[in-house]
């Protein structure tokens, strides 16, 4: 990765330009120290003390190696979606029921499965590094970071609010006859003895922390509501919990709300990201069109078409 040194960086050290341009990790920082070559000016090996000048090249090693593989992701070859790859990053439509990372229960059928199958035709190794999860039973929009520099600038995006994903939502029964958008502050915790299912709790508990999610109507009606819904933090299962909370669980939610024979997962879907390129300001979204499931589901219980009401 070479980036060529402008007017205004000249002056910076290196590490000041790894810091505040690439926004690259501690972690990061130090892998790059200890890689011969690891970083380098118009083909010189330097320090992170190295001044630059304007027009210098400076270049990073952010290639991942086969030893940098974890060996516990196999791969498999499962169709995936892919909306956009480039150097830095892949943007992925995950289709429902697919878990993002392997566990005991998901070995060969994961998201990271599937791209470790991509690589391994390419006779590349791959390092996995989603930037946010899904559920498993959550469908939409991911975001898979493709070496340890794109990962850290990604990061710190998403820490501080650069990056934005909406979702829609099925919801059980009518939550509000208005469009406006509504904001739901919660504290959310583990609860006792899971280590899956989260639940309410004090604002004062050590142990619970704050979630926000600002929402609004689509359509309702007395069967149904559906919602876009945008989580301002990032808790596991913030949506799921937050709604249920409010007394109107998404349908199919087995865990915070009850199944559904009209859908055999929670209806809830990633249809936008907005993400910056890495290394850029430039700010670009991504959409995706609800699963078919959920487009059924819809129809069934409004005789309308999910697709034109979210106008995507």
């Amino acid at each position: 990765m070479d980036f060529k040194i402008c007017k205004e960086d000249a002056g910076l050290t290196v590490l000041s330009f790894l810091k505040k341009k690439l926004k690259i990790s501690n972690s990061a920082l130090t892998s790059l120290k200890q890689i011969d070559m690891g970083i380098a000016a118009n083909g010189n090996h330097v320090t992170v003390r190295y001044i630059l000048c304007e027009n210098d090249i400076l270049s990073i090693m952010e290639k991942d190696t086969f030893a940098d593989v974890n060996e516990a992701v196999e791969p498999h070859e499962i169709p995936l979606k892919i909306l956009l790859e480039t150097d830095d990053l892949f943007i992925i439509d995950k289709p429902p029921f697919m878990p993002t990372h392997p566990s005991h229960n998901h070995t060969d059928d994961t998201l990271a499965n599937a791209l470790a199958y991509i690589y391994e035709k390419r006779g590349e190794p791959l390092v996995f590094r989603p930037i946010g999860r899904l559920d498993r039973n959550t469908s939409g929009l991911s975001l898979v970071a493709k070496n340890v520099i794109s990962a850290s600038f990604l990061h710190h995006a998403r820490l501080r609010g650069l990056m934005q994903k909406k979702y829609i939502a099925l919801l059980d029964g009518c939550i509000s006859n208005d469009t406006e958008w509504h904001t739901t502050t919660t504290y959310m915790k583990r609860m006792k003895d899971s280590v899956i299912v989260r639940c309410i709790g004090d604002p004062d508990d050590p142990e619970a922390f704050i979630a926000i999610t600002h929402w609004r109507v689509i359509f309702a009606n007395e069967k149904i509501s559906l919602v876009e819904a945008i989580p301002e933090t990032g808790r596991t299962h913030q949506l799921r919990v937050n709604f249920a909370y409010l007394g109107h669980a998404i349908l199919g939610d087995d865990i915070y709300g009850s199944a559904s024979p009209l859908i055999a997962r929670h209806a809830l879907h990633a249809y936008s990201l907005t993400v910056p390129m890495p290394y850029t300001d430039e700010q670009t979204t991504f959409c995706s069109l609800p699963p078919e499931d959920m487009q059924k589901c819809f129809k069934e219980l409004t005789d309308r078409d999910l697709t034109t009401e979210i106008n995507i």
